[in-house]
């Protein structure tokens, strides 16, 4: 399991990557980080929910309620045109970060 204040400032990031695939619902990115990671990093739902509203916020997504389920009305997020541009700079941001990492990390057992 990976300490979560390593990850933390890539939180945006990920989700805004979950979100350029197609529109979701908080359960179904948090299920979908846990999965995609093997179990290896799960994120709390208070801690999802404080991302999306500091995304909204800065217009980068935005919310909508879908169809009805058997839980009522589910709380989707889009990606924004905004948000496709950051997500773009961060990806371009997080090459160069492991890139240097890596230089720093390789050859050491």
């Amino acid at each position: 399991m990976i300490r979560s204040d390593i990850i933390r400032g890539h939180l945006d990031s990920i989700i805004l990557r979950l979100i350029v695939e197609k529109d979701r619902y908080g359960y179904e990115i948090s299920k979908e980080i846990s999965q995609r990671t093997d179990e290896r990093f799960q994120i709390k739902e208070a801690t999802l929910y404080a991302v999306f509203q500091r995304l909204e916020k800065k217009e980068l997504i935005e919310s909508y309620f879908g169809n009805k389920s058997k839980g009522g009305k589910r709380k989707y997020y889009r990606i924004t045109t905004l948000g496709k541009a950051y997500f773009r700079e961060t990806v371009e941001e997080w090459k160069e970060m492991k890139d240097i990492i890596d230089i720093f990390m390789e050859g050491f057992n």
